[in-house]
């Protein structure tokens, strides 16, 4: 008479090898796959429904162990109770388990190491963690991340929503992003208490009602030819590199990190890579007279147009280093993109979209994001030209003259 269980042996366990299900009895199977993997599982019916519950792989769990636990789960069974549904119970009370022993501390270093690597700029990490550490560390940083309610975050927030509020805000966002990701991760539930729509608005005042807007300190486009002039007077690369970096009116990162393979020469066309741009999108810039006269007094030392020490490009700082030498405490170098944008609205008739686009802005307005199609490259170029001739002569406010005004209307 065949047997009914334990039909199974040590040696045929280790030499099965073909795809499939091999019955030891009462509900207990091997499994063998494709790729030669063996493992546990336990089927039964219920209300007419096959059921399977796996028990481990092979290599962890022998079969003496496989079925003991086949045992059990026939032990469930004669209880009256459903083995797949007690297993998930009891996986869910660990998770909760966990859950209390997770701080809000130890969810927010493990959401910023895993999504450091994807953030554009190194420094989001130590903004990060400096922010966290300053104002919600100390509050609740040792706290379940699960009790993190409402009244907590509001305490976090509220102590510098008024006099820090762009910082406040950011911290928010942050709160939002740690405790959405412990939810996932099941080591929460409910609603995040830091959202702000229908939330968090509710409680404190909207950041456009409280908040300063600081613009950076910008040079008055009539004294553009002043400044030019004193700048040209200085020795080294800082200087050069700050005449091109207004006369381009790019950030200060896109100019020193200005690669000899993203200008061409003979097109001259600067093609910044989007990767390079705040806004990720490839931004192309016409290079003026002016422009091309700077580039060919370069050498080529290494990769970066303006070579700075060790194969890297010229420091961050020593264009805010050289405002400071020439006695101009009050302006920064992002300043002049201002100046830039002020003389095109004020003094010339090239529209708006095109002056927006020559910033590299993005374009919300949806009939003004049409240019886009295309990047008026020619006509930035006359732009380009008219800012050179600008910053290049003297003459009075009000009295300029562009010569290529006509063909940019």
């Amino acid at each position: 008479m065949a047997k009914t269980i334990d039909k199974l042996s040590y040696r045929k366990v280790s030499a099965l090898n073909k795809p499939g299900l091999y019955g030891d009895g009462a509900g207990l199977w091997l499994k063998v796959t494709a790729t030669g993997s063996k493992s546990w599982i336990f089927r039964y019916t219920r209300n007419g429904k096959a059921t399977d519950i796996g028990l481990g792989a092979v290599t962890t769990i022998g079969l003496a162990n496989a079925r003991e636990k086949a045992l059990e789960q026939r032990n469930i069974l004669a209880a009256g109770d459903n083995p797949l549904a007690l297993k998930k119970a009891t996986a869910a009370h660990l998770a909760l388990a966990d859950a209390i022993s997770m701080t809000f501390q130890q969810c927010a270093g493990a959401y910023i190491e895993l999504h450091r690597h994807g953030w554009k700029n190194p420094k989001h990490k130590q903004q990060w963690e400096n922010t966290l550490a300053t104002y919600c560390y100390p509050l609740i940083g040792q706290l379940s991340v699960a009790d993190i309610d409402t009244g907590l975050v509001v305490q976090c927030l509220e102590p510098i929503w008024i006099t820090k509020n762009e910082t406040a805000s950011r911290l928010r966002g942050r709160l939002e992003k740690v405790l959405a990701w412990a939810t996932v991760l099941k080591y929460r539930t409910g609603n995040n208490p830091a959202r702000w729509r229908g939330h968090i608005d509710m409680l404190l005042p909207k950041p456009s009602k409280v908040r300063t807007v600081k613009h950076h300190a910008a040079l008055p486009y009539a004294d553009i030819n002043k400044f030019i002039t004193a700048l040209r007077l200085q020795d080294g690369l800082a200087a050069k590199c700050l005449e091109f970096t207004i006369l381009t009116a790019c950030r200060t990162n896109e100019a020193i990190g200005a690669t000899w393979e993203e200008i061409n020469l003979n097109e001259k066309l600067w093609i910044i890579p989007a990767h390079r741009m705040k806004a990720e999108r490839e931004h192309r810039v016409p290079l003026s007279s002016r422009c091309m006269a700077i580039i060919a007094t370069l050498p080529r030392l290494n990769d970066f147009v303006f070579a700075g020490g060790r194969g890297k490009g010229l420091s961050n700082m020593a264009m805010a280093e050289l405002l400071k030498r020439m006695d101009y405490r009050d302006i920064t170098v992002h300043g002049f993109r201002s100046s830039f944008r002020d003389w095109a609205a004020e003094r010339t008739n090239y529209a708006h979209e095109l002056c927006e686009m020559a910033l590299a802005h993005t374009i919300k307005n949806k009939s003004e994001a049409a240019y886009r199609r295309g990047d008026l490259i020619e006509k930035r170029r006359l732009l380009g030209e008219d800012w050179a001739r600008f910053m290049d002569t003297a003459l009075p406010v009000g009295n300029v003259i562009l010569f290529s005004e006509a063909v940019a209307k």
